[in-house]
């Protein structure tokens, strides 16, 4: 009889979860270098006799329907996020860089929380309980003593405090640094990552506890670990928001419960995070008057249009090649704009610098934001003011054209709201466009860029 070969360790990535027979240096699914680990195998079960499962498949249309229960948090912009409030047996995975704010924010959720007479449980990690105790009061919210606390890196223990007090709402801080000692393997490895959020996953749905798992994030600012960990969740928030800037953005990517890209605005104070109900208006406070290379742009990526500053700045290329360095915005887009600038409207900058950025720390990357963002760039380019009443939207084609983009009516209200006057908008845009959307408002209707030059500079 043939010998059973012994199974030999198995290598897993930490960015994809993809699984190699051998160490190799890079991922051959996702491309990462360097990501590819030794993972333990996980305890075996001994085989058995399955007889055939209890459970049938029946009709859609005989299944009850039931309301997903929510307990709103009294904190609208992350309820808003999350599409109404966390939901019982639900589990949210946060993610953001370090000190941006999402233990401050998921504590002042829970002082909320407690306030409005719900149960909390805070496990933490990576701070001692006195660590976390000091920025409750710190944040000085009603409700915030009342929350229990676990210091803890043992999965073990953490399940033990969630069976023995059943809270409404746990906190994890963070998933990286619970530990499952039945496994060898380190504290965030992805064998660990699996074997905790699975099992916290399980336990939340079964004692129907509203989870939030904070998570850390990649240099490149993704969730670190497998994308499997992003799978198993029911919503994934991203803390997005420049440490240098007091504008914190909460972006829901994925959510079973609501819509997904909505979006939540904060500002970081001394005493936590401060909602902003009308974003716009802040981040236009400080817009400079009659400056050169600044455009006004209408986003809509979430059920909430927001107004958003963009500018740019292009200069002689001092050191030979140019450069091109952007804040909040997609390089590639600004990249392929130069471009098409360059070959369809006849302007040279593709030998000069060009940066750009969108203000207050707003991380911009919807296709409607090409226009004024090439509009900014040709405005810097001949130091003429774009017009300081006007607001443009609209995709750029690599031939030159302008395309239509959703909703064109809720932009134009936002930017009506604000006190504009026109809106340069894509020619099928306008078409569509009704009288009451119309009204108090100049549309400057445009097929290509180079008639849209054309037209204001």
């Amino acid at each position: 009889m043939a010998k059973k070969k012994n199974k030999g360790p198995a290598y897993v990535c930490a960015s994809c979860g993809a699984t190699h027979p051998r160490w190799v240096g890079r991922c051959g699914t996702c491309g990462e270098w360097n990501s590819v680990e030794e993972a333990a195998p996980a305890p075996s079960v001994a085989s058995r006799e399955r007889s055939g499962g209890t459970s049938k498949a029946r009709p859609l249309g005989e299944v009850d329907m039931e309301d997903a229960e929510r307990l709103p948090t009294g904190i609208g912009e992350l309820d808003r996020a999350l599409g109404g409030g966390p939901v019982r047996g639900g589990v949210v995975l946060l993610g953001g860089d370090p000190g941006i704010g999402k233990s401050t924010l998921l504590m002042q959720a829970l002082a909320a929380l407690c306030r409005s007479g719900s149960s909390a449980l805070y496990v933490t990690g990576e701070e001692s309980a006195s660590q976390v105790a000091l920025r409750a009061r710190r944040l000085d919210a009603p409700g915030a003593l009342d929350v229990a606390i676990l210091a803890t890196t043992e999965l073990q223990d953490a399940e033990a405090a969630l069976m023995a007090e059943e809270p409404a709402v746990a906190v994890i801080d963070s998933i990286q640094t619970l530990r499952d000692s039945d496994l060898g393997n380190a504290p965030g490895s992805v064998t660990q990552l699996r074997s905790v959020a699975g099992r916290l996953i399980d336990l939340a749905k079964r004692r129907r506890i509203a989870l939030f798992l904070i998570g850390h994030v990649t240099k490149e600012g993704a969730i670190a670990g497998p994308k499997v960990l992003e799978h198993l969740v029911d919503t994934v928030l991203s803390f997005e928001g420049d440490a240098t800037h007091a504008f914190r953005i909460v972006r829901a990517t994925k959510n079973r419960f609501g819509p997904a890209q909505e979006i939540g605005v904060f500002e970081m104070e001394g005493a936590g995070l401060r909602e902003v109900p009308d974003p716009s208006a802040l981040f236009l406070a400080e817009r400079p008057e009659a400056a050169a290379g600044s455009v006004v742009a209408p986003t809509a990526e979430a059920s909430r249009p927001m107004l958003v500053e963009l500018q740019a700045l292009v200069a002689p290329a001092a050191y030979g090649a140019p450069r091109r360095v952007v804040t909040g915005l997609d390089g590639s887009r600004l990249a392929i704009l130069l471009a098409v600038l360059e070959r369809r409207a006849r302007h040279r900058v593709l030998d000069r610098d060009v940066f750009a950025s969108a203000t207050g720390g707003v991380r911009a990357t919807e296709r409607a934001l090409d226009l004024p963002l090439a509009l900014a760039v040709v405005s810097s380019l001949r130091d003429e003011p774009f017009a300081a009443d006007a607001v443009a939207f609209g995709e750029v084609g690599l031939a030159g054209e302008v395309r239509a983009v959703p909703r064109p009516g809720a932009r134009i209200a936002e930017a009506r709201k604000l006190g504009f006057k026109r809106v340069v908008l894509p020619k099928a845009n306008a078409a569509t466009l009704t009288d009451g959307e119309r009204e108090g408002m100049q549309i400057i209707a445009v097929r290509s860029l180079a008639e849209t030059l054309e037209k204001l500079f």
